[in-house]
């Protein structure tokens, strides 16, 4: 028999060796996951430049915003199939498919002849990548102490950002090599998860919790697993899965198509400045790709604190009010950054832009899964997580058309024979008003949050 839990013990105390065992394999999975959403976006400009000579950057910049739109789309169906699957067949067996999909197609990706096959196996490396959010969330939730849950799913989630800065110190160390050559490189780096599959199906058994939900399903035709008809002909978890989906809507949006997008705001000032100070074109490529880096590894070294700080501020005053605080100081964040950035001085600015708009997620690892029961738990998180990413991949596509043609009408509002850095000037400051335009999403997530339940000190819940 396990011995009691003193929950009044630090989280991280309460956990045996095999919780530690689940921590780590959830947490490896996701944090490799975000590794290679990252070294999509700094690898993504380059790869659609090296497949796509003699077009503009106007018209590149509009590529790029298609191909992360396709990522993101392919991560919304993956989270939907995956999400159901994990709680039909098991968090562990599912978790392993997702991991080897998207080291697989991240791979492939190194090997794309056009920008249609780069899109191809971007959407299917999307699959696997939009299916392990929901499934390491929900392995932790049920494998793990109650007691210990809240901090340990913010943790996994803080985690995240450690990908995403060694995928930051990939490119940095890969800056000296030829731009039309290192995004191949990236996409390398970004298949070596693959490993983890043997870790996780060696080893890793299906939490209890979902054993048991899992036998009475088997009795009980109402208590069907992974079931988007019983998501949503239950009105308590339609209205959860409804509102969850707005709320990380708001949020995924607002990074996705506007936050790691600060890298095209960041490369082409950094240019400008390098550009004044005399530097020779070898150094101006170099030191665009090595501060571009750098912009996401300050930017995620934000987003750690931001969500370590969103966890212990919700475990102390609950998950609402945080979250609304949180919305509020994204959106002000995101303004700020994309109106005032100038120079490389200016990187702190990148610093709390990851500390506001990033904590939003260490509270959707924390607040979904509370929010449906153990044979939902996946589905409904997924849900809510994933099928925003629809709406999301409307971000990206229309920052690059919202660019393009603010871009278009400042270059014809210049006088007549302006010379090419003014017209670069130009296209960027469209660039600054297309995000501030598209930041106003944040404002949806509060919306949200007036229909949704306070859960803090409650139990999961359960049929």
């Amino acid at each position: 028999m396990s011995q009691p839990i003193d929950s009044n013990l630090p989280w991280y105390k309460q956990l045996n060796g095999y919780h530690w065992f689940v921590f780590f394999v959830a947490s490896a999975a996701w944090c490799f996951d975000c590794l290679d959403q990252q070294l999509f976006i700094l690898a993504r400009d380059n790869a659609v430049a090296a497949l796509t000579p003699g077009l503009d950057s106007l018209e590149r910049g509009k590529l790029g915003g298609y191909a992360m739109s396709v990522f993101v789309a392919g991560w919304a169906t993956g989270g939907l199939i995956f999400g159901a699957l994990g709680d039909r067949i098991g968090r562990a067996k599912t978790l392993a498919i997702t991991v080897l999909i998207y080291s697989l197609f991240t791979g492939l990706s190194s090997f794309s002849s056009s920008v249609t096959e780069f899109m191809i196996y971007r959407a299917l490396t999307g699959l696997g990548v939009g299916g392990v959010f929901g499934l390491a969330v929900a392995l932790v939730a049920d494998a793990l102490p109650e007691s210990a849950r809240p901090k340990a799913l913010g943790m996994l989630q803080a985690l995240s950002a450690v990908g995403n800065v060694t995928a930051g110190l990939c490119a940095m160390s890969l800056s000296h090599v030829d731009p039309m050559l290192s995004w191949k490189y990236l996409f390398w780096i970004g298949s070596l998860p693959a490993f983890l599959c043997i870790f996780i199906m060696i080893r890793l058994k299906e939490p209890e919790k979902w054993l048991a939900a899992k036998a009475t399903s088997r009795t009980d035709k109402s208590k069907a697993m992974g079931s988007y008809l019983s998501l949503f002909t239950d009105a308590r978890w339609r209205k959860s899965a409804l509102f969850g989906m707005m709320l990380c809507v708001s949020a995924v949006v607002g990074l996705w198509g506007i936050g790691f997008f600060s890298g095209s705001l960041v490369g082409p000032a950094i240019e400008a400045a390098l550009k004044a100070e005399g530097k020779s074109a070898a150094e101006i490529v170099q030191g665009k790709q090595w501060w571009t880096a750098a912009n996401l590894i300050v930017l995620n070294i934000g987003a750690f604190v931001g969500m370590i700080t969103f966890s212990k501020l919700a475990a102390n005053l609950g998950r609402k009010p945080v979250f609304a605080g949180a919305f509020i100081a994204a959106l002000a964040a995101t303004v700020f950054f994309y109106q005032c950035f100038e120079t490389r001085s200016d990187i702190w600015m990148s610093f709390v832009m990851g500390v506001c708009q990033l904590s939003l997620f260490a509270g959707f690892a924390i607040y979904l899964p509370e929010l449906f029961p153990t044979r939902l738990r996946s589905t409904g998180t997924s849900f809510c997580y994933n099928v925003g990413r629809f709406i999301a991949a409307s971000g990206p596509l229309t920052l690059g058309v919202l660019q393009k043609k603010l871009g278009e009408s400042a270059i014809a509002a210049l006088p007549a024979g302006a010379d090419a850095i003014a017209q670069a000037a130009a296209k960027l400051d469209a660039f600054r008003n297309a995000a501030c335009y598209i930041s106003s999403v944040f404002l949806i997530g509060l919306v949200a949050l007036i229909f949704l339940p306070e859960t803090k000190g409650r139990p999961l819940p359960e049929d």
